[in-house]
Order: C-alpha cells, then sequence, then structure tokens
C-alpha cells in the first residue's frame, strides 16, 4: 500500500501546486529525431543544479514502457510478508516490510541509493506492541515536531484486531523505535486492510481503515496531535466495499480521494472525500472506477485485468497520477493512469486507462506494494512476495537515447534523442535543501518528415552547382551559411553555391508541429591547377625547363603538354624544352578519378633569341647520337651562312661549308684526322638580318 511520502499531506500538495505554477524551466513540446534540443531555466540563482535529459518516467499510455522487475530472493528475513513501503530520510533510504506468519517489524536500510542491497534489522514484535497477522503499514512525519511515525494494523477477526503506532523519533535509522498499541478502540476494527493517515488545513490529523472482514470503512480522528489515541468511528458498508484488501489516498486539484481494491468482486472503488478528511459518513461519495474516459459507450471495469487485488500504490510523478495494482492469482501488476478531477456533461469524475505489465520480478503470490520513489533518472518500487517470501525490485530506468544524459550546471548544452518516442526531461534544483524544487516535462520525439536533398557531392574548383531541399510538409527552408552563395534564393529550397575550397552548407526545415530539421550538404572541391610558368627567353639552340610551382603534383593527376615536339617528355610536370624558334606550348592536368575528373589548362611561350653562333667544345665521330658525332652549328635561327671553316694546328683547312645544316664528321680527304685541338672560323646572318662572325676551338675526340 502506498503511504504518504516524508511530509504531511496538505504540505506536500501546495509545494506540488507551487511547482507547476512556478515553471522552473521551457523547452520544446515536440523535435524531430537528432534535433538539437536547447532548455533554459528560469532560475539563475539555485544553489545547485540537476537535468535529466532521459528520466525514467511513468510514460503516458499508449507509449507506457513496462518496468525493469528483478526479484532479490528471499534474504530479508521475510516469513509471508504482508506489505511494504520505502521512503527517504537524511539522504538515505529505508524499507519497512511486515511478516504476518511471525507478527514481525523489519526495516531494510538502502543507504544512499535504492539499487544497493539493504542491510536488515527485524526488530520483532516490539514487545507484543505489533498486532496479531499484520496486514497495512503507513509512515509519515510530522514537519512540526519532525518526529517519525509508522502505523501498523492487523488482526483475523474483531477480537484479535488492532492499530499500532512506532515512533522512531527525528530519525528512521533509529536503533530502539518505540510502539504504543491503541488496541481495537470502540471495537470497530474487523480484519484491518488499508491505512492512511493526514493532517487537514486545520492542522488536525485524521485518517481511514477499511475492514476486510465486514466492508466497512473506518474513520480515525487524531486531534491536532498525530501522537494522540486515536477516536475511531465506524462509517459502515455502504461505500461498494467487497472483501477490501489495500487502500490508498492520493489529492488532485483540492479534492482527496481513496481508493480500495476488493478481492469479493475484482474491482476498484474511489471513495471522494472533498477537500478535507473530516468528511462525514453521508458527505463521501463511492464510485466503481472504469478502464476508459467517461461518458464511454462500453466503459469496462477492471475485472478482465484484475483477479483477486491484493494491494495498490498511487504516484505522483512530473505532475500525473498514476496506480499500481498487485494481482495475488495471476501474479501480475497492473498500470493506472488516472485523471479524477475532470468533470463531464453528465456529472462524471474521472478518467482511467490501464496496462497489464504481466508477471515482473517473478511475483509470487504478491502482497504488499510500496511507495513509487524517484532517485534521481530513476523510480524504484517494492513488492513482497507471500508465496515464496521473497522481495521484488520495479525500477523505471533512465532510457539511453538522449546524446547527454544528464548535466549538471544552470544552462545545459543542447542535445538530441536518436529515436522517435516520449521522453522525461528531469529538473532539480537546491538538492537536498530546504528549498528543493522539482519540475518534469515531456518532449515527444517524432520520425523526421520526409525531405529530399543532394546528397553531398563534388565539383570542380571554380564550378557552380545548384543545391536543392524539398519538403511538402515545411513551413519554411533557411539556408544558413553565407560563404560563396547566392543570397538572392536563402528563403527558398534551392540556391546555387560556388565555393573554392570544400564546404558544408547548412540548411534548416521549419514545421508547423514543432519540428526542425538541420542538415548539411557537403561540396567537396577538387583542385586541378596547371601552372606552365612564365614566358621564357632562351638562346638560339639553347634549352630550358618549362613549367610553374603552382600546379598540382601527385599520382591522382595526369599531365600533358601540347605540342609534344622539342620536350624531353610531354607527360612530366616539368619537362625540357629545346624549340628551334619561338614555340608556344600549352599544359593540360587531368584529376585521375574515375567517377569525376577536373581539367585545368595553362599556357607559356619559349622565346628564342638569336645573338651569337652557338656551335659545340667537342665532338666524337663514333658517337652514336647526332648531336655529338658531327661539328657544325647548334643555332636553328641561321638564314645564311658564309662559311664555316675548321683548320688543324698546322694551319691546313681540313673542313668548309657554307650550308648551316651541314658538320664535320671528323675526316680529311676521305681519312680519319687524329684527335686534338682544332680551330673554327664562322661568318653567317641570323634571320633578322645580324651578321655574326665568330671563331674558336674544338676537340675531336677517338
Amino acid at each position: 500500500m502506498k503511504k504518504c511520502l516524508l511530509l504531511a499531506a496538505l504540505l506536500i500538495v501546495t509545494h506540488l501546486n507551487n511547482l507547476q505554477a512556478q515553471a522552473l524551466f521551457s523547452g520544446p513540446d515536440t523535435v524531430c529525431v537528432n534535433q538539437p534540443v536547447t532548455l533554459r531555466t528560469n532560475i539563475l540563482n539555485a544553489q545547485s543544479y540537476y537535468w535529466g535529459f532521459c528520466s525514467g518516467t511513468e510514460n503516458e499510455i499508449p507509449t507506457w514502457v513496462p518496468p525493469i522487475g528483478t526479484n532479490l530472493g528471499n534474504h530479508f528475513g521475510f516469513h509471508i510478508p504482508s506489505n511494504i513501503d520505502i521512503v527517504e530520510d537524511s539522504g538515505s533510504y529505508y524499507g519497512f516490510a511486515l511478516n504476518s506468519q511471525t507478527t514481525e517489524f523489519i526495516r531494510l536500510n538502502f543507504g544512499n541509493s535504492l539499487s544497493n542491497v539493504p542491510t536488515v534489522t527485524n526488530f520483532g514484535n516490539l514487545t507484543n506492541g505489533i498486532p496479531i497477522n499484520p496486514t497495512s503499514l503507513f509512515i509519515l512525519r510530522d514537519t512540526f515536531s519532525k518526529n517519525w511515525f509508522i502505523f501498523i494494523s492487523g488482526g483475523f477477526t474483531k477480537a484479535t484486531s488492532q492499530l499500532a503506532r512506532v515512533d522512531f523519533g527525528h530519525h528512521l535509522s533509529n536503533p530502539a523505535p518505540n510502539i504504543a498499541n491503541f488496541g481495537n478502540y470502540a471495537n470497530v476494527l474487523d480484519g484491518p486492510k488499508g491505512i492512511f493517515v493526514a493532517q487537514d488545513a486545520s492542522n488536525n490529523w485524521y485518517g481511514y481503515i477499511v475492514n476486510h472482514n465486514t466492508n466497512e470503512l473506518i474513520h480515525l480522528d487524531f486531534s491536532f496531535n498525530v501522537s494522540n489515541t486515536p477516536l475511531m468511528a465506524d462509517y459502515g458498508n455502504k461505500y461498494n466495499l467487497d472483501f477490501p484488501t489495500d487502500l490508498a489516498a492520493i489529492e488532485d486539484k483540492g479534492n482527496w480521494y481513496l481508493f480500495v481494491t476488493n478481492a469479493g468482486n475484482n474491482t476498484v472503488t474511489r471513495l471522494d472525500l472533498g477537500t478535507g478528511f473530516d468528511t462525514a459518513a453521508a458527505q463521501i461519495q463511492a464510485n466503481l472506477i472504469t478502464d476508459g474516459p467517461p461518458p464511454s459507450a462500453s466503459p469496462t471495469t477492471f475485472n478482465f485485468r484484475i483477479n483477486a487485488p491484493s494491494a495498490i500504490s498511487i504516484n505522483r510523478d512530473c505532475g500525473n497520477l498514476y496506480a499500481y495494482i498487485t494481482d495475488s492469482t495471476t501474479n501480475q501488476l497492473i498500470g493506472i493512469q488516472m485523471y479524477i478531477h475532470p468533470v463531464d456533461a453528465l456529472g462524471n469524475t474521472g478518467s482511467y486507462s490501464a496496462v497489464d505489465y504481466n508477471n515482473v520480478g517473478a511475483m509470487n503470490l504478491p502482497s504488499g506494494l510500496s511507495s513509487i520513489i524517484r532517485e534521481g533518472d530513476n523510480l524504484f518500487g517494492f513488492i513482497t512476495n507471500a508465496g515464496d517470501s521473497t522481495l521484488t525490485e520495479v525500477e523505471f530506468k533512465q532510457c539511453t537515447n538522449a546524446s547527454i544524459p544528464s548535466f549538471s550546471e544552470v544552462a545545459p548544452p543542447a542535445y538530441s534523442y536518436d529515436t522517435a518516442g516520449v521522453y522525461n526531461v528531469y529538473f532539480v534544483i537546491n538538492q537536498g535543501l530546504p528549498s528543493m524544487q522539482v519540475e518534469c516535462k515531456t518532449i515527444t520525439v517524432i520520425p523526421p518528415p520526409p525531405m529530399y536533398s543532394n546528397n553531398d557531392t563534388t565539383i570542380c574548383e571554380g564550378d557552380t552547382i545548384k543545391l536543392h531541399v524539398v519538403s511538402d510538409e515545411a513551413d519554411s527552408i533557411r539556408w544558413t551559411s553565407t560563404y560563396n552563395i547566392d543570397t538572392t534564393y536563402l528563403f527558398r529550397d534551392s540556391v546555387k553555391v560556388y565555393p573554392d575550397y570544400s564546404t558544408g552548407y547548412h540548411v534548416t526545415l521549419y514545421y508547423p508541429f514543432g519540428c526542425i530539421i538541420d542538415t548539411t550538404i557537403r561540396v567537396n572541391i577538387i583542385k586541378a591547377v596547371a601552372d606552365a610558368g612564365p614566358d621564357r627567353w632562351i638562346a638560339d639552340g639553347a634549352s630550358t625547363i618549362i613549367g610553374g610551382p603552382n600546379t598540382t603534383e601527385n599520382a591522382l593527376y595526369l599531365y600533358q603538354w601540347t605540342p609534344f615536339q622539342y620536350l624531353s617528355d610531354s607527360t612530366l610536370p616539368n619537362p625540357v624544352a629545346s624549340p628551334p624558334t619561338d614555340f608556344t606550348y600549352y599544359l593540360t592536368v587531368t584529376t585521375l578519378d574515375g567517377e569525376f575528373q577536373c581539367t585545368a589548362k595553362d599556357t607559356m611561350v619559349v622565346h628564342v633569341n638569336c645573338a651569337d653562333l652557338v656551335l659545340p667544345n667537342a665532338f666524337s665521330p663514333a658517337s652514336v647520337s647526332p648531336l655529338t658525332n658531327k661539328f657544325g652549328l647548334i643555332n636553328k635561327e641561321i638564314s645564311k651562312l658564309n662559311y664555316l671553316r675548321v683548320f688543324d694546328r698546322w694551319g691546313v683547312l681540313v673542313f668548309e661549308t657554307a650550308d648551316p645544316l651541314q658538320g664535320w664528321d671528323g675526316n680529311f680527304n676521305g681519312k680519319p684526322e687524329p684527335s686534338d685541338v682544332y680551330v673554327w672560323e664562322a661568318d653567317a646572318f641570323c634571320t633578322s638580318g645580324k651578321e655574326i662572325k665568330k671563331s674558336g676551338n674544338v676537340t675531336l675526340l677517338r
């Protein structure tokens, strides 16, 4: 049975209402998968912050995700346990359980995390103060005295039925709590099951119990002090109760409600108390809750989901109300999302949607169900199993779909979700302090709408390409890049770009349902630079290396010089050129990528200057090269040769010609001349008309 958590119930309600009004942070309601999510806090001076972006939650039906159940075994001293509840006190978590078979009261100390294996303290029957066959317990803290109290009810018959109170003082870690047994005041208890105690707006304490044997509702009046012996009043059997097994209470929009599970007809009854707890018997209204929103055409009871319910817990988390019911026959856990307050045109109140979790955590005749406690991003609950005296842990775990799981500073970074669904953002400020505040927000993540765009593409440097992004559902489109883009079309679905280097172009699409898609189309640039080099001037008959330093050079490029005449190799970036006259060369550089080719071209001129006569200073007739096996003019710009004469060292003329293309082969009168140094003289005219006379030596090599 769910008990009231930590504070007096009325104070909790006030606190929750304040939280709802404050709006601790803001963020989008709907985003797309992988869309950046930005959250902003409205509280800038808190002492601590905690953001859980993918926090565990009891998600709304039909997106409810079943909790993870783990059977922790029978290592806790249980002997047919009947009930359990958990609370947090001073940073530690405590569970309290009852053994119906041995009339024992057990404390479980989880330390600072409910995921820990708890240590066990068995208080026994506290000097026979624990009622025989204890069935129900309720934990509360009096915020005025700062004391902790646990109420316990039990008994098989009217003669054995009792109500007791265990006093722990300021801390639940107290090793020796006191007990007060009130017995069966006014003889109204008869197999009591379920108990709830709270303080009203007038600071008076009241409570309720249901009798399993007589289907009666019992009212408790503690007056102004919860330590008082309560006055018990029998409100009678008139609330559609049928062998009730448990009771839980919740406040919704200023009104209080009791929910009772009935094993006799497998139903759940809601009792409307109004705005307070000291409600007269005649003023309490009983309603059989149904699965579905009223006025449904065919609302159903929970008969088809519940078969002999044993315990109920009601939880408020992230602004929503949830109930959980254990079924002792089918060993199932039932979840119910509750909207209690709305009133329709026919006067119906309440809407309930249920889901079967089946058997979680190997439940075996479940008998007790604790409160659902949030610890950071995870929620925990515990179930006692009377069938094998084990303990089942139920956990709503933090999901793993956020790019950042959590953050602990004032301004969280942008993050995203990788899968469609409903996610819970959990925000806490001043954790553990009296000023602590909590707020949750669900964010619906939807699949990206259909969108068609360029794939990442490749162009040559200097080219222009049109990029496009088309989505029929988008309200607007915005290209957010500014580099080498046609700004005339920044708000259109297509745009021209002309980057000089590889660049990503960002585009954002806005949709009416809150989705924003920010995508990038990358334009890769292939550079093919052809640098033929500057124009060059060489002497007639000389050579030069052509090609500039900026040509792209690696194995992925092809080089071609045209025309190829007078070049040492027309496929090299820097060949040797020996043109006879002024010559224009073209360099073409081409990428070797088979899927995409880029080409660049450049040109240069080799100018030939006839300003001197050029002849070799040695030659060898035996050489196979025509350039070195004869002696003659190398110049190509000679229009007329008056003479070229060669003399041996004694002045004998051994060779003479007026043909600029004819050379001496080293013979005289048909016989080879010996190796020696010979003297030559020449007189010629360039094509420009300039006359040149020159003489020199040449060595004949044999």
